[in-house]
């Protein structure tokens, strides 16, 4: 599903127009991000958790290379976790090909 796709299922679904619709996503979206740019989780209960993790650094090797080194610096990430109804209903989903 893209941005898109989302807003016109909320236009269908709330019989409301896309141009009232589409501010309303962005907002919900800028609200996350700056959120998880100061370092706060965003719990979503029932959906999920956005949260951002430090990864540590470590060494990685190129696989043309093995014998060469390097150095991968550590970072901050940001991470889903899914909550239980979400979890729950994925699960439940008929498998499609």
């Amino acid at each position: 599903m893209t941005k898109a796709e989302l807003i016109d299922g909320i236009v269908m679904k709330l019989n409301m127009r896309k141009k009232d619709v589409a501010p309303v996503v962005d907002e919900v979206f800028a609200q996350i991000k700056d959120a998880l740019s100061k370092g706060d989780k965003c719990t979503f209960v029932g959906f999920g958790v956005f949260e951002v993790r430090e990864r540590a650094s470590r060494e990685g090797r190129n696989p043309q290379d093995p014998t060469k080194v390097v150095v991968i610096p550590a970072k901050k990430v940001p991470v889903f976790r899914p909550g239980k109804e979400l979890k729950e209903s994925v699960l439940d989903a008929p498998i499609s090909k």
